[in-house]
């Protein structure tokens, strides 16, 4: 019987973990009724308890003193992780699953700029490069969604991309190793803020069956299970490996909608994203060792 190697193990892990990801889109299309702040609500409070448990298990500590640890730089990705969530989820819901995802792809190069502006990283001359494709490639997908809810759609998963972004530089800004406690708390935080958006809106905090089990079953398995196995994998694998097995959740996420509802992407969408994960992998093969942190969306 072959015995799997370390690697092979944490390839295994990273790829699963992209795939639990890529079912952001099919999850979210198949909801029937509830809006955006009531499936946050949902998926926070899920996600929140999953995490609790697991940090409990990995570290033997309380997992609200390791966040009272983590200080300031904590809070912000916290509350920027809620803000991408809240873009995403509305993003998906009014434009294209292949569309939102690949953009969301543009995180990295955000997160290389904000690094140089904010923590006076070196951005290397090659993600320079990366970024300019990857421009390219933004603009060729907006192209054909200039009005309506398709450009709100769009400007909502580069708003959700910005918020990825800001969740990696306060995490290198922290000097942390560890996501786990920033994502918990990013669950505390959505459930206070959805709660109170809900009571706002007059939205009901019942949902049907069918919706409250994929929300509560998104956070466990999409987004917590997802985190955590990339986590584990990351350990024996190099940055380029990390960014290209990452890649399966833009590219496998609009194979689940079309295979099981039918939902195609526009010919500007399809070229727009190969441009752009053309520049992702560019950028991870050549562009040096540092990789940006997942997270699931």
């Amino acid at each position: 019987m072959t015995t799997l190697s370390p690697r092979n193990i944490g390839l295994l892990f990273v790829f699963s973990a992209g795939l639990l990801w890529s079912t952001v889109g099919l999850g979210i299309r198949l909801i029937d009724d509830a809006s955006v702040w009531q499936i946050l609500l949902y998926r926070s409070g899920s996600l929140t308890i999953f995490l609790g448990i697991v940090i409990t298990l990995q570290t033997r500590a309380n997992p609200v003193v390791l966040i009272l640890k983590s200080g300031l730089p904590a809070v912000i990705a916290a509350f920027s992780l809620v803000g991408a969530y809240t873009g995403a989820i509305y993003a998906i819901q009014v434009t294209s699953v292949a569309n939102a995802l690949l953009l969301f792809g543009t995180a990295p190069f955000m997160a290389a700029v904000l690094g140089l502006l904010i923590l006076k990283e070196r951005v290397r001359r090659v993600t320079w490069l990366s970024i300019f494709v990857a421009m390219i490639g933004v603009m060729v997908m907006v192209t054909d969604k200039t009005t309506g809810g398709a450009l709100s759609g769009s400007l909502a998963a580069l708003a959700s991309a910005f918020g990825f972004a800001v969740f990696t530089i306060a995490l290198r800004w922290g000097k942390s190793s560890n996501m786990l406690p920033s994502v918990f708390l990013s669950g505390i935080i959505g459930v206070v803020i959805m709660t109170i958006i809900c009571i706002h809106m007059n939205l009901s905090f019942k949902l049907s069956f069918n919706d409250a089990g994929i929300a509560m079953a998104m956070g466990v398995f999409q987004v917590g299970a997802g985190l955590v196995l990339y986590i584990i994998g990351s350990r024996t694998l190099s940055a380029a490996e990390l960014t290209l097995l990452s890649m399966s959740e833009g590219i496998l996420a609009p194979v689940w909608v079309w295979i099981f509802l039918g939902e195609t992407a526009t010919s500007y969408t399809l070229a727009g994203g190969a441009i752009l994960l053309c520049a992702i992998a560019g950028n991870a093969v050549f562009g040096g060792k540092r990789h940006t942190p997942k997270w699931g969306k």
